[in-house]
């Protein structure tokens, strides 16, 4: 019989190439965005835009309502009372509408305010001004992705995970659209912004089509009775906190680097999402698919197979992760050349990318083990810890914010390289943070295997950035060759010096891919 971990495996490998697909398509938005808009005014507008209704939703719903909700929702699914699965979920949106329609509306009429003294405070009254415009636009979008959250995670509970993550290739196909549009209409930058609503949409719909197959007993109740409905209102209150740090981090990155001139809100947010590339195929995978599995086991108190499984996929994190962080800070120029450098985006802005990519992903195995560790802790109705931790980040990225950048143009480079910097320590530090305390909740976190692996797969790692190195210092040609001869180096160099340090787990992984 298929054991839990291979499952998962499994599970993580279909969810991985869903996600690839996004990500693939989110190089493709962004390249398009660089070409009609580069580092502009209007771009760094865009993205001071979304700020606010990206917290709403991540603070309000997201992340939080799935960190209470797919644990309970599977509990009732693993004791056979799929009734009660639906009226809890059925119970969960209607709220979500009670509450969103009116801070929604809000927050529309408070978009200038937010604008001048929030996300884009000291930048020119022409920023703040379009800012304000935009986010009044794409705010309609929250409701649509808070609602879309619920049916992903009911669907992630009955192991359904093909079309929740295919859903943000959709969305980001309506974005693709609606840069080519603003790029070539007098709409400019609000065309996708309008397209932000109709992505949102598609992400519901698709949701909602997916369901299907399950007959989702939906209707509409509060359930105040429901003992289910209460408990996911106590289970979000720390993790509601622990969303508001994360998102906190955002805007005051944002609200520093609007102080830095036009291009550096921009330069962040593009190296922010380059980085983010491998963590969304790998980690974000990965925890989408072992936070059901994790969530049974904690319902059925089997802290074996949780503790066995958290430490399998941790594991499996560090071997693909190291080699991804050094090979984004080797790579990085030709990268940025290849993907965004065309149209509006020109050298001086691969210059600034590339700088900040590089400093971001010191920090990317932070955020990566941040996605599996945060979420055991939440399938054991844990919410306090992930919260704390989030808001010790917090503090770290507030007071290196506030000082990097002094230092950075003291020594003269680009100041807004402190500001990556800082949010790479910070995620760094909550990830310490959490494997020291989810020892306690598992009571045997493999630390020896961890360590040695670490040591091993940093040590191929770091033999593999030093070929890629030589093969950029040598190699002839444009950034189109070097980017593809270093991605076929890095691969098979790092597989290599993985077989002569005995990283079995690379082989797992490989054997795995070749079986599926």
């Amino acid at each position: 019989m298929e054991t839990t971990e291979r499952h998962v495996t499994r599970a993580a490998f279909l969810v991985m190439a869903a996600f690839a697909l996004s990500r693939v398509l989110g190089l493709v938005r962004q390249a398009i965005f660089g070409h009609y808009f580069g580092l502009s005014l209007e771009m760094d507008a865009y993205v001071a835009a979304a700020r606010i209704p990206e917290m709403l939703f991540m603070v309000i719903s997201g992340g939080a309502l799935g960190s209470a909700f797919i644990p309970l929702f599977s509990a009732r699914l693993t004791h056979r009372d799929e009734a009660g699965a639906w009226r809890l979920a059925s119970a969960i949106m209607t709220w979500l509408m009670v509450i969103l329609i009116p801070v929604t509306a809000l927050t529309t009429l408070a978009a200038p305010w937010l604008s001048v003294h929030l996300v884009a405070a000291g930048a020119l009254p022409e920023m703040q001004s379009l800012t304000a415009r935009l986010m009044q636009v794409m705010l309609l979008s929250v409701l649509f992705f808070s609602l879309s959250g619920v049916l992903m995670g009911a669907l992630n509970a009955y192991q359904s995970f093909l079309i929740p993550a295919l859903a943000p290739s959709v969305y980001n196909l309506a974005l693709i659209a609606g840069a080519i549009w603003g790029g070539r209409s007098a709409l400019g930058i609000l065309a996708a912004a309008i397209m932000m609503d109709v992505g949102a949409l598609a992400h519901l719909l698709l949701q909602v089509a997916a369901l299907v197959r399950y007959r989702p007993a939906y209707r509409l109740t509060l359930a105040p009775d429901d003992a289910g409905v209460r408990e996911v209102g106590y289970l979000m209150g720390p993790r509601v906190l622990g969303i508001a740090a994360v998102q906190l981090n955002f805007v005051i990155t944002n609200n520093l680097a609007a102080r830095l001139g036009e291009g550096a809100v921009s330069a962040l947010n593009y190296a922010w999402n380059l980085v983010m590339l491998p963590q969304g195929i790998l980690a974000q995978a990965v925890g989408v698919a072992v936070f059901p599995t994790f969530s049974e086991q904690a319902a059925r108190r089997d802290l074996e197979g949780l503790r066995r499984t958290l430490n399998a996929m941790l594991r499996m994190i560090l071997v693909l992760t190291l080699p991804a962080t050094v090979g984004l800070m080797v790579l990085g120029r030709p990268i940025v050349t290849v993907l965004l450098q065309r149209g509006e985006f020109d050298a001086a802005s691969t210059a600034a990318v590339t700088w900040s990519m590089a400093l971001l992903a010191l920090g990317l195995i932070g955020h990566a083990m941040i996605e599996i560790l945060a979420r055991a802790f939440y399938a054991q109705q844990d919410t306090w810890t992930p919260a704390w931790a989030a808001g010790i980040a917090v503090g770290i990225n507030v007071l290196l914010g506030l000082t990097l950048p002094r230092v950075f143009t003291h020594v003269g480079l680009p100041a807004y390289g402190g500001l990556a910097l800082a949010n790479a320590c910070a995620a760094l530090v909550e990830m310490l943070v959490l494997l020291l305390r989810i020892e306690s909740r598992v009571k045997g976190l493999d630390w020896l295997g961890l360590l040695s692996l670490t040591l091993r797969a940093g040590l191929a790692s770091v033999a593999m950035g030093a070929a890629l190195w030589l093969m950029r210092a040598r190699l002839p040609g444009g950034a189109w060759l070097q980017t593809g001869a270093g991605l076929a180096l890095g691969v098979a160099s790092y597989g290599l010096f993985a077989l002569l340090l005995d990283i079995k787990e690379l082989r797992d992984v490989i054997r795995l891919l070749l079986r599926r």
